[in-house]
């Protein structure tokens, strides 16, 4: 039997080894052309999507055109399941493509010395350094390994404008949306539906649970750090009194109908259908271009009367749609610190920073995005409801051709002028790797004590049963290095 379990090891190892060298071998290769190769491994672009291919091809000729960069890109495929999960199976296996978009899972390969230091490429790029907002340059001084030039991403509520100006107390609660007024606000949905036969069937949902949901409320409740100073000391917030009278609230919603009784097992495209087709009033979206996504697509379904409006966040003892995490970027885009091609690699980012380049990544193809009509750009109707930058979209990009219509709809710069009004830092801080397993276990304990509570299969009392539990699991020494770490 060892002798079997020593050969399987020995095969596995050989595979692995055998992975990691045709990775590499390939990404040193150049085409017969001279091309260099670059594989780019991304969520929502794949060899299989004609889209995805399209773009990188019109990408490489516009690197070819505008700055003399001969390069072909090989998309990755990454098998269909939760993004993450499927990403990591590929990495370990050994295939590390030059250039990676993550969603999770980076910091086990930047603790390997698998990524690379983006900070001197940044500091001698040409055009990234310029564009890169206050929220980025603290998350790189604190991880240098991901690159996301987006907007602040908290998500804000929407709802469509007809049923909104169908409420009559609509304007009056949301000009003082506490807690209370929400509700009734929320309660008036569902008991007087302004669509007419039963539709909203509830006012709220989310995909998965309630992190959706929290944007609107969590400060309200006083819950506007990671870390809450109580009684002098720093406390997780998922285990605060705040936290616990947020659940209270949570579970009222689920209990009078007005919270999607299937948001737990709602996908983010099943929430999406949810409001277009009317059973669900209101959803949150990622402020800016989410947004206007979501406007494009209920308008087009539901008539221009339908344009969404952009609720505020809840008013209590904070108001706003949540603290911005600057403890490291959650997603974005990595280099592989094995590539052979690390500099051709970030000239491309760099690139895409530029005006040419923000021209192909955030409008798109002329004659299809875009047309130039009397020396302006006019955005088409498949710019707004289909179009999105894969990479770098500051807020205050302005194309050197003027353009005749805005590149975001009303509500979605309504939607990010909100976020940055509110704009506020968190205190959070990475886990060190001595208490990551521990932590993720306490993650799982609060997700299953507060589905219980929220869907009413625990009484909101048992929040304390889980306070104590959490310390057991480990909360004690997290909250102690906290207090220490903290400044």
């Amino acid at each position: 039997m060892k002798k079997l379990l020593l050969l399987l090891f020995s095969v596995l190892m050989i595979f692995t080894a055998a992975c990691s060298k045709d990775s590499a071998d390939t990404a040193a290769k150049k085409t017969k052309d001279g091309k260099t190769v670059i594989r780019v491994v991304a969520k929502d672009d794949a060899p299989s999507n004609p889209a995805s291919v399209k773009y990188y091809d019109e990408l490489a000729k516009a690197l070819k055109k505008d700055e003399n960069l001969n390069v072909e890109f090989k998309l990755v495929e990454v098998p269909q399941g939760t993004y993450a999960e499927k990403l990591n199976l590929l990495l370990s296996s050994g295939d590390i493509p030059d250039l990676i978009y993550f969603q999770g899972g980076d910091q086990q390969m930047a603790q390997q010395d698998l990524l690379e230091d983006l900070t001197p490429y940044i500091d001698k790029s040409k055009y990234i350094k310029d564009i890169i907002q206050p929220h980025n340059k603290e998350r790189l001084k604190n991880y240098p390994y991901l690159l996301w030039i987006k907007p602040l991403d908290q998500k804000t509520p929407v709802i469509r404008k007809d049923w909104f100006d169908k409420m009559a107390s609509s304007k009056d609660l949301m000009a003082d949306p506490t807690p209370d007024n929400y509700y009734k606000f929320l309660k008036e949905l569902v008991t007087n539906p302004p669509g007419g036969a039963k539709k909203p069937a509830y006012a709220l949902t989310a995909a998965g649970d309630m992190a959706e949901i929290d944007a609107i409320f969590k400060m309200a409740f006083g819950i506007n750090q990671t870390w809450l100073k109580n009684d002098g000391k720093f406390e997780y917030y998922k285990v605060s009194k705040q936290q616990k009278e947020l659940l209270a609230y949570y579970q009222k919603l689920y209990k009078e109908g007005i919270l999607d009784p299937q948001y737990l097992t709602k996908q983010w495209d099943t929430k999406e259908k949810a409001f277009y087709d009317g059973e669900a009033a209101v959803i949150t979206g990622t402020n800016g271009k989410v947004i206007d996504l979501y406007n494009s697509k209920m308008t087009e379904v539901n008539g221009k009367q339908a344009q969404l409006v952009v609720l505020p966040a809840a008013k209590g003892e904070f108001q706003g749609y949540g603290a911005t995490d600057i403890t490291k970027e959650s997603r974005g885009y990595a280099i592989s610190s094995q590539s052979k091609n690390k500099d051709v690699v970030f000239k491309v980012l760099d690139y895409l920073a530029s005006p040419k380049g923000q021209m192909l990544d955030r409008l798109g193809y002329a004659g299809e995005e875009y047309n130039v009509v009397d020396n302006k750009i006019e955005l088409t109707d498949k710019y707004y409801s289909e179009w999105y930058a894969r990479y770098w979209e500051p807020t205050n990009y302005q194309p050197e051709t003027p353009l005749k219509t805005p590149l975001l709809s009303e509500p979605a710069s309504q939607s990010q002028q909100a976020v940055q009004q509110y704009y506020t830092k968190d205190n959070s801080f990475i886990i060190p790797e001595k208490f990551v397993t521990n932590w993720d276990a306490m993650e799982n304990l609060y997700k299953e004590y507060s589905t219980d509570i929220i869907t009413g299969k625990r009484p909101v009392s048992d929040f304390d049963k889980f306070v104590q539990e959490w310390k057991k699991a480990g909360g004690d020494d997290v909250t102690k290095y906290a207090n220490e770490n903290i400044k």
